[in-house]
């Protein structure tokens, strides 16, 4: 069994108390990486795959609250995932194949996920370096999720 390195949520207060309602706490949201695998807890919700099945890695945000803060949220338009914390930034992951997250029966599969973890930056590296994509990802700012 290899190193896995684990990635907290960074918490702003507003977040923090949407996200207890739905039993998110630093306890229960974190990201691991490591074995060839991506595993991103968030409450009740986790959505695992392997690192081949990344195909991009970029920065975003900022975010809307109302968007982002509480449970984990589904994007309408294009089935995306978001674990949001913060409003600040955080690492949109694409997969070559969608994977499941949102609902347990499985369902929906989402061809990204967005977390808002503490270090951003270097989640963003790690992923690009571990995933055997392209590598170069892209950074968007002033997204509107």
């Amino acid at each position: 069994m290899g190193d896995v390195e684990r990635f907290a949520f960074r918490f702003a207060r507003p977040y923090r108390l949407a996200a207890r309602a739905f039993a998110i706490t630093p306890g229960s949201a974190f990201v691991d990486v490591g074995d060839g695998e991506l595993d991103a807890h968030f409450g009740l919700w986790r959505l695992s795959t392997p690192l081949a099945n990344i195909t991009d890695v970029a920065v975003t945000g900022p975010y809307a609250f109302f968007k982002t803060a509480g449970s984990a949220r589904l994007g309408i338009t294009d089935r995306g995932l978001t674990f949001a914390t913060n409003g600040d930034r955080g690492v949109l992951i694409s997969f070559r194949t969608p994977v499941r997250g949102l609902d347990p029966l499985g369902i929906i599969h989402h061809p990204e996920l967005t977390v808002t973890v503490s270090e951003v930056d270097r989640l963003a590296e790690l992923l690009r370096g571990l995933s055997g994509g392209p590598g170069g990802g892209r950074r968007r700012s002033g997204a509107s999720y």
